[in-house]
């Protein structure tokens, strides 16, 4: 009887326990990452872009001869992995990478013609999986829940290992739909 009831009690504990971790803040958005990349790359799949590669190009694009150093703040990303995102979009000949002029060591990074037709290609189908991230919301939570993020996000952006630097008057667009 003692045995059965000391079972019970940590068959509780640990299922307390899950549903802590069920519903803690940092799972939950871990969780919502996950998918956002999986419904990301369904909709994306014929362009062979990750999140990360495409969030890259944009940034290549709207600045022509950004350094990897700007990138990284850009996007937000960690500089071990920056290198490995540059070269693929390299290999993918989406990107080129030119010597600065100022200091021929630093290497500026410039879209390619391919890279821009892909970036023109793709958008509907960046904007569809947008869009799905947001479906299962009604359209006024899809707006409160952007607002709030939107505000979690920039509130803990001094936290990060890899802080968003936007250029200075840059703010986030709403995507369409929203």
């Amino acid at each position: 009887m003692v045995r059965a009831r000391s079972a019970g009690r940590a068959q509780g504990a640990a299922e307390d326990a899950l549903r802590q971790l069920y519903a803690a803040p940092g799972h939950l958005i871990r969780r919502c990452q996950q998918i956002a990349v999986a419904i990301f790359m369904e909709e994306t799949r014929e362009f062979d872009l990750t999140p990360v590669q495409y969030a890259a190009l944009v940034v290549v694009r709207a600045q022509p001869g950004v350094d990897q150093t700007r990138l990284v703040n850009l996007i937000a990303l960690d500089r071990s992995t920056i290198g490995n995102v540059v070269t693929r979009l390299e290999a993918k000949k989406l990107i080129a990478r030119r010597p600065g002029t100022a200091d021929k060591r630093t290497k500026r990074l410039y879209p390619t013609a391919l890279g821009g037709a892909t970036l023109d290609a793709i958008a509907g189908a960046v904007a569809a999986a947008q869009r799905r991230i947001l479906t299962p919301l009604a359209p006024t939570e899809r707006r409160q829940f952007m607002s709030m993020l939107t505000r979690l996000v920039d509130i803990n952006n001094v936290h990060s290992r890899a802080p968003l630097r936007p250029p200075k008057g840059a703010a986030a667009e709403p995507m369409p739909g929203e």
